[in-house]
């Protein structure tokens, strides 16, 4: 008599308990809203983290490229032709930006092949200001750059810190709602007890599986960042001291 009434309410845990499905079935309508919520957070994560690492990725090959023939030959024109085929480069477009404007200041400092700008203080007080030029053309190309790898990121950081307290909230929510049915039907046996929690359960385990990934990619890709940005700064410096010496060669 025993063992017939425990597979009875083995059965009401099991059918309700077991399976996902069944346990979002079953769940109630504030946990259903959470477990919709938490499924758009961990697909738009998951599209982000896709799409970011085909950016970064074309990013850093395609800054290779241009680094190396840039060190390799220091020939602008070559490097300008190069660049205006690497569109998803950073340093390509910073290149770009500050090609540009040098290609302008030396037109005006030695306009229609006159002869070489005279080396007295206006010149170089003027020198300065073109190099002052150039420094934020590149700085302003550069946040831009950064910027456009950044976008979508902060959604991954939200995504990792929300996710695991809107499914704790869930889960709060589902285990109230498991005690009032408790207190309405009047018995505290585990086969009422325990298919109520488990659904509030999934609430906190989809939170996790949102969170989880979007904390790895958001580490991820900030690591990503800190390296490009490092090799922007190196570039922009070097371009600069570069170009001063061209430009005090005219």
């Amino acid at each position: 008599m025993i063992e017939p009434l425990m597979v009875s309410e083995m059965g009401i845990g099991t059918g309700m308990g077991a399976d996902v499905v069944e346990l979002v079935t079953h769940a109630g309508l504030v946990v259903k809203l959470v477990l919709l919520l938490l499924l758009f957070f961990s697909v738009v994560s998951w599209a982000i983290i896709i799409v970011k690492f085909r950016v970064f990725r074309a990013a850093e090959k395609e800054s290779k490229s241009f680094l190396d023939l840039f060190w390799g030959t220091r020939n602008f024109s070559k490097a300008y032709l190069e660049a205006k085929r690497l569109l998803r480069s950073p340093i390509a477009a910073m290149f770009r930006a500050g090609y540009a404007d040098v290609e302008k200041i030396r037109k005006d400092l030695v306009p229609a092949g006159a002869s070489p700008q005279p080396a007295n203080g206006e010149g170089q007080r003027r020198l300065s200001e073109e190099l002052a030029s150039i420094d934020r053309t590149l700085k302003r190309v550069a946040g831009s750059e950064i910027t456009r790898l950044e976008r979508a990121l902060t959604f991954l950081a939200t995504t990792g810190n929300a996710s695991p307290f809107i499914g704790l909230f869930g889960t709060v929510w589902g285990i109230m709602d498991a005690f009032r049915q408790i207190g309405f039907r009047g018995s505290p046996s585990l086969a009422i007890v325990a298919p109520g929690i488990s659904e509030a359960l999934i609430a906190t385990a989809v939170g996790l599986f949102a969170a989880i990934p979007a904390v790895v990619a958001y580490n991820y890709y900030l690591n990503k960042m800190r390296v490009m940005t490092s090799q922007i700064e190196s570039f922009s410096a070097e371009f600069l001291n570069i170009v001063e010496r061209h430009l005090k060669g005219l």
